[in-house]
């Protein structure tokens, strides 16, 4: 052997011997310090045939992924001329996360010097030679072919996988190889797959002193990243540090999957100081004191009616009765400008009830509130609770042609919100209530709270002013498992109502809008741009 051959060989053999310089001189990518470490436990177990568990979490756009990849390209080229061997990973889902998940593997191999031996198979299988790495859906309902895991078996974003699908139908699959097992995801209640195994870990590592949890919270990430920091930083921003979101997939923290959803600190945040306004010049008189031009919002969740009784006689003949609540909300924009917030504060106004009414009533009442104080936008709810109004206006004024938004096919409200449009020319947007669109507008609620852009009224001793805060105070929540992260929440109280939350609620769909851009170009109304959801 000449020594250029001996020399390249010597190199070669380092490259192998080391996943950082395989990453960074084969593939390209260099592994950051909070992804080496992982890498290098996860490596060592699998060539030394140690069987070990890992947990590896993440914050949110660390490189979870990229890692991940990087391990599997590692061990496929190793194995690669061996004897065969089969690597397994599963995803919580199949589009997007199991495709995703193969088809990133494939392109950091197809972009390296061992792309002559690599070929896909099918649509969940890479192979390398004689190393296959398959890709499964851990979605309860797929139905999973049975496989051996030889050198790793991988649990991608675990916090979303059903505990009971991963030990019927993948932990067998590394049972008889002695296979080394990883976990990656970020936190989220204590009661997910990924939680249990990091408890387990923990006792493993106190017992023998080996690391096997890798945590890298956003602060360590930022460390490496300058332009991350900034990012997160801006999220922190606008979710609040204490929004939920951003505690598990940021600060990486356990929270409850149960509880109050107003905690007493939220509470107290959502408090503000400027009075009532009971009249538009009332109104205009604390605008004016800010130097804005006052823009207003109402947002309406609609009960049903009765025929017998109305108003505070009703509610005290039948407490659990549904009221229909109208909230009035300043938008304050002088939070739209902060360059970490970007959107507005809600200050609320005013707010009435109506128990009891007849829908022919409660549409006159908000034609009138709309003709007097001029919201931009009224958010109506458009559900089927209004059958009875969405009757009559549909008799009056027509029905919403099929195919717009909260048509009347859809949701028997909606011809609420198409009547005060057609009447008043207001920015009518129809909400219909959903399992999940339910959801969407409880964690919106919480993110313009936490981020201290909700603000109502100084208390006044009214009765809807109480009602208000008890519905408030009363409120719980629950999490349901699995990737949506579905959230429900409301009042169980049956002496309780949640009308009130819901109405004031109601306005975090407004932060969907680009009000940064309106004031910047003095439109009065938002442009009806879709914000990112999480």
């Amino acid at each position: 052997m000449t020594i250029d051959a001996a020399y390249a060989r010597q190199v070669m053999m380092g490259i192998i011997g080391d996943i950082r310089l395989f990453s960074a001189m084969v593939l390209q990518r260099r592994l950051r310090p909070y992804q080496a470490a992982p890498a290098l436990a996860i490596v060592d177990s699998v060539l030394h045939r140690r069987g070990r568990t890992f947990a590896v979490v993440m914050s949110r756009q660390a490189g979870k992924n990229e890692l991940s990849a990087i391990v599997e390209a590692y061990l496929m080229m190793h194995w690669h001329a061996r004897p065969p061997s089969t690597l397994v990973k599963a995803s919580p889902t199949f589009k997007p996360q199991t495709l995703n998940s193969r088809q990133r593997l494939y392109d950091r191999l197809s972009r390296s010097v061992l792309q002559f031996a690599l070929h896909a198979d099918a649509d969940y299988i890479v192979r390398l030679g004689n190393c296959r790495a398959l890709f499964f859906s851990a979605h309860p309902g797929a139905n999973v072919v049975g496989a051996t895991a030889s050198l790793l078996l991988e649990c991608d974003e675990a916090q979303d996988v059903d505990p009971d699908k991963w030990s019927k139908d993948f932990a067998p699959m590394g049972a008889s190889t002695n296979v080394t097992t990883v976990f990656y995801g970020t936190m989220w209640t204590g009661r997910t797959l990924l939680s249990r195994v990091i408890r387990q870990l923990r006792d493993e590592e106190a017992a023998d002193g080996v690391q096997r949890v890798f945590l890298a919270p956003w602060d360590v990430v930022a460390a490496c990243l300058p332009d991350y920091r900034r990012y997160v930083e801006k999220e922190r921003a606008r979710l609040g540090a204490e929004h939920p979101v951003f505690r598990t997939q940021y600060l990486l923290q356990e929270i409850d999957d149960a509880g109050r959803l107003l905690t007493d600190e939220r509470l107290a945040r959502m408090a503000g100081q400027h009075s009532r306004a009971r009249t538009p010049a009332e109104a205009a008189r604390l605008t004016a004191a800010d130097g804005q031009t006052p823009y207003y919002v109402l947002t309406v969740d609609v009960a049903g009616e009765d025929e017998e009784l109305e108003g505070a006689a009703l509610r005290a003949d039948s407490p659990r009765r549904d009221s229909t609540v109208a909230t009035l909300f300043w938008v304050d924009l002088s939070t739209a400008d902060d360059p970490l917030l970007g959107r507005p504060t809600y200050r609320v106004l005013n707010r009435w009830w109506w128990t009891g009414r007849s829908h022919t009533e409660l549409y006159a009442a908000l034609v009138d509130l709309v003709s007097e104080w001029h919201p931009g936008y009224v958010i109506v709810d458009a559900t089927g609770v209004g059958a009875g109004l969405a009757s009559y206006l549909g008799r009056r004024l027509g029905r919403v042609p099929r195919g717009e938004r909260g048509g009347a096919s859809a949701a028997l409200g909606a011809p609420l919100a198409q009547a005060l449009s057609r009447a008043l020319g207001a920015r009518v947007r129809p909400f219909v209530f959903t399992a999940a669109s339910k959801s969407d507008l409880g964690w919106a609620f919480v993110s313009i709270v936490d981020s201290g852009r909700y603000k109502d009224y100084a208390p006044d001793g009214q009765p809807d002013t109480l009602q208000f805060w008890r519905e408030a105070a009363a409120c719980e929540y629950n999490v349901l498992p699995g990737p949506g992260h579905q959230l429900r929440w409301g009042v169980r109280d049956a002496q309780v109502h949640d009308d009130m939350l819901i109405s004031a609620a109601m306005v975090s769909l407004l932060d969907e809008l680009d009000w940064r851009t309106e004031r910047e170009t003095e439109i009065i109304a938002p442009n009806d741009a879709q914000g990112a959801r999480e």
